[in-house]
Order: structure tokens, then sequence, then C-alpha cells
């Protein structure tokens, strides 16, 4: 297991397909790159980041995401995706992230905050409301 602290990183790499599209997921009207899409594929980044480093029964939740979209991408465009653990505080986990084109400029970037959890304590807390 690795110690959760500032450094961590993940990356991924993404080819936009249909479905990954704001008029596929209802985010706009256009065959480009949605929005919430690459916010997913940020958060995905994050959660990778620490999964060696969360004791055994933990896991992260989102808390918040501060992302700007700042260039489309077409059908067919490879989008690499970077996430690195910036600051540690108590169980909030604080994320730079950015999403490049092929040609090395960015496509997206900012910051996302999880939380640690106790996995089965959060789910049993969900549970009980339902």
């Amino acid at each position: 297991m690795t110690a959760l602290a500032p450094g961590l990183t993940a990356a991924e790499s993404h080819t936009v397909t249909e479905v990954d599209t704001a008029l596929a997921v209802g985010s706009g009207d256009v065959p480009v790159l949605a929005t919430p899409r690459l916010v997913a594929w940020m958060e995905a980044v994050t959660v990778a980041a620490v999964d060696d480093a969360l004791a055994d029964g933990d896991t992260t939740v989102g808390t918040r995401v501060e992302v700007d979209h700042v260039a489309a991408s077409p059908l067919g465009a490879l989008v690499e995706v970077r996430g690195e653990l910036t600051a540690v505080d108590g169980r909030a986990l604080r994320f730079s992230v950015v999403a490049l084109g092929a040609d090395g400029e960015p496509v997206g970037r900012g910051t996302i905050t999880r939380a640690v959890v106790g996995r089965e304590r959060f789910l049993a807390r969900w549970a009980q409301r339902a």
C-alpha cells in the first residue's frame, strides 16, 4: 500500500465516440466531447490516483468539482486526462486535473475534491434512508 500523500497521480487516454458527445448525453446539441463526460473522465483519474493508497474498506466520494472546459474535441479525437493529488486535509483530498488533446493543448483543467469514507458505513447510512 502506498501512503496517501500529495504527489499520487493517474492518467487515462480516451477517444471521443458518439456516446461521449454533448448530443448523446443531453448537455448540448453538437457532436463534440460533452462537459459531463470530460468531468467523469477527470473524476475517474482522481479515483485511480489514490486507489492503492486507501485503507481496506475505504473509498472516496466526490464533493466538489471546479472544471473549465476550454476547447472542443470532435469525434475521434484523443484526449489524455491526468490527475494529481495535491493536498490531504484529514479525510478531504484535493486534486489538480487536466485534459490534453493530441496536440498537447488543454481541453479542460481544474480541481476536484473527494472525501475518504468507509464504504460499508457510507452505504449502510443510505440504505437506512431508502
